[in-house]
């Protein structure tokens, strides 16, 4: 009641605040939404020939997630698997690894403003390190399917590009405090004017998450902690010049049953000069560094990896039916790795410390064919420092027989390129060298075939489904040496993978819309002639046939919020994992424009559930939050 008449006292004397508003449910206006992922320029998302999905920012603010992996919940063509409180595997188009066979999803490119996340060592991520502020994210652009001539190399079955909002739209203060059965977080946030042109923010934020239960039912001991602050600065001079520069700072502590906390710290900060040449032309510069470091007080095993880039991007208009965006760009490396070592086994690096380049260019030239029709060509060239020189083109052909409908179709090859984790990693089982890297292994291949329709009816109804048959070669495996052991990686399997994918909504009013979708996907992958077949098929991934939601948001009495989502994941084959059905929801009651209560639940249909197995995976378990917001 005290913060009601707080909040009430402040809407009386008036602040800079910018309540969210949550009664606009428009789905035509969600058409119009601006994507820049597809092509590296923006263009309305009607218009973007790709399966993409766009997770807006009140998206995220009706869902009550407090983490990217939660948010990312929300897109149909992703699978989320959460493996502890906070480890999670997220893939598009199945890959999801085997961590028995330290065989990792390294097939999905996630980005952060344009800053690229995934590990360098071995083409993972590492979720629970990454985190932006729910109320900073202007939108999340998820595609599935191959990005690599845009984006490079690891972009293979999908993009997630991550964009968070200027600073003048999150102006004044904001508290944020939550308290939960299995989650408890605070977070502050400022934002104002530097004179004329120029408007800030700065924002702290603390998260704890408890130990789940392991799957055996005991507790796993595996709780974390994560401190984290940050900054955004932009400036507008005029005459089409835009600065901005961002960084973050946090540390990160997790539980380990029976032994010290596992560790880890990350700072990044980027710069990026847009500046606008013509109607029909501008230029992007945009450079970062990067530090993470991650260690384990147990053993005192770790790595440090330093990240600095360099691009450049010029977006311009050829005539009247070239529409032209190039770029090159240059990333360099350099981590030291402290092995891993006990009486019991060994992990360890040759080399331990090493530089590595990354350079690349690219082009590609949409081609208005006719008023309604446009084909797509490009190709990026990308010398990394494992592989040398690879090529990845992209071919596009789209036609829109009505204003509102769209159809599409594509061709394109991407790579995931060697890392050190596929060179340069020797593993041992006491004094016996087990596994090895091999200096001989090639890039992983895709050939992507896409399909897919877009269509808004009248202004209350949007459906999308695409198809696709994905070609896979060189995929990695484990193969004897000439004397048995070691053994190393080889580039044995091959095989292929197609599916569906569809997702709608409709608002039955104004206030009150609901969506769905569905994915099914099938693979048939084989060993190729002289493979060795070790640990089977499915050192590949165990992912689900089919998944699927019902997702309604109802705005309701004016203040009140209810949004609802129900999942549902077929069964993992091999190991078998049971599939599951489980809902989220959330009730919000903004009090006043400056005060909001809200009440979330997530997995409610059950104590418990697993989402995936291998070893020291968890059971994920019911919990619910209780979130007070203040803005001033």
């Amino acid at each position: 009641m005290a913060l009601a008449l707080l909040a009430l006292s402040l809407d009386a004397a008036g602040t800079t605040a910018v309540p969210q508003d949550l009664g606009k449910l428009s789905l035509e206006d969600l058409g119009n939404v601006l994507v820049s992922s597809v092509a590296k320029s923006p263009e309305p998302l009607a218009d973007a020939a790709a399966a993409v999905y766009v997770i807006t920012h009140d998206d995220i603010v009706r869902s009550g997630a407090s983490t990217l992996p939660d948010v990312l919940r929300l897109a149909p063509n992703l699978e989320v698997f959460q493996t502890s409180p906070g480890g999670y595997t997220i893939t598009a188009r199945g890959f999801s690894g085997n961590n028995a066979a330290q065989n990792f999803p390294n097939k999905l490119l996630v980005l952060i403003d344009g800053r690229s996340v995934y590990s360098p060592i071995f083409s993972g991520m590492y979720w629970e390190d990454q985190y932006v502020m729910p109320e900073d994210i202007e939108r999340i652009e998820v595609i599935s399917g191959p990005g690599g001539t845009l984006w490079g190399a690891n972009a293979v079955n999908g993009v997630i590009n991550i964009i968070t909002r200027e600073a003048a739209a999150t102006p004044g203060g904001l508290l944020d405090v939550s308290v939960g059965n299995r989650e408890r977080s605070a977070a502050a946030q400022y934002g104002g004017a530097l004179g004329e042109h120029a408007h800030y923010r700065v924002y702290a934020r603390e998260i704890r998450r408890e130990s789940f239960d392991d799957s055996a039912g005991k507790d796993a001991r595996d709780g974390w902690r994560s401190p984290q602050a940050g900054f955004r600065v932009d400036w507008d001079g005029g005459a089409g010049d835009v600065l901005s520069l961002q960084g973050d700072l946090h540390e990160r502590r997790m539980e380990q049953a029976g032994a010290p906390d596992s560790r880890s710290s990350e700072a990044d900060v980027l710069a990026r000069w847009q500046r606008t040449l013509s109607q029909d032309s501008s230029l992007q510069v945009q450079t970062y560094y990067d530090r993470v470091r991650r260690w384990d007080d147990a053993n005192g095993s770790g790595f440090t990896l330093d990240t600095w880039d360099a691009e450049v991007q010029h977006n311009l208009l050829l005539g009247e039916r070239n529409q032209v965006v190039w770029g090159a760009g240059d990333r360099i490396n350099h981590y030291v790795i402290k092995p891993r070592i006990s009486a019991a086994s060994s992990l360890l690096w040759n080399p331990a410390a090493h530089t590595g380049n990354l350079a690349d260019a690219f082009v590609q030239d949409q081609v208005a064919l006719g008023p309604r029709t446009q084909l797509t060509l490009g190709l990026k060239a990308e010398d990394d420092p494992y592989s040398g020189l690879s090529l990845m083109p992209n071919a596009r052909l789209s036609w829109k027989p009505g204003d509102d409908t769209l159809l599409w179709a594509a061709v394109s090859r991407a790579m995931r390129t060697p890392t050190p984790f596929d060179e340069d990693v020797i593993e041992k089982l006491g004094d016996v060298t087990f596994l090895t890297g091999n200096r001989d292994f090639r890039s992983e291949k895709l050939t992507a075939y896409e399909a897919g329709w877009r269509t808004q009816m009248a202004t209350r109804a949007m459906l999308s489904v695409s198809v696709y048959y994905n070609a896979y070669d060189d995929l990695r495996t484990i193969e004897p040496s000439s004397t048995g052991l070691p053994l190393v990686w080889g580039n044995g399997m091959e095989g292929h993978t197609w599916g569906l994918e569809a997702w709608g909504s409709y608002a039955i009013d104004d206030g009150w819309r609901l969506g769905a979708g569905f994915t099914s996907r099938h693979q048939r992958l084989r060993f190729k002639p002289g493979a060795s077949g070790l640990l089977g098929l499915s050192q590949a991934g165990n992912d689900p046939a089919r998944q699927g939601f019902i997702r309604s948001v109802w705005n309701f009495a004016g203040r009140w919020t209810l949004s609802a989502d129900l999942r549902g994941v077929s069964a993992l084959p091999d190991p078998r994992v049971p599939g599951y059905v489980e809902l989220d929801a959330r009730l919000g009651w903004r009090v006043s424009d400056r005060l909001e209560f809200s009440l979330s639940g997530f997995n409610l249909l059950h104590p418990w559930h697993q989402e995936y197995v291998f070893p020291g995976s968890d059971r994920i378990a019911r919990s619910v939050s209780f979130d007070t917001q203040l803005r001033f």
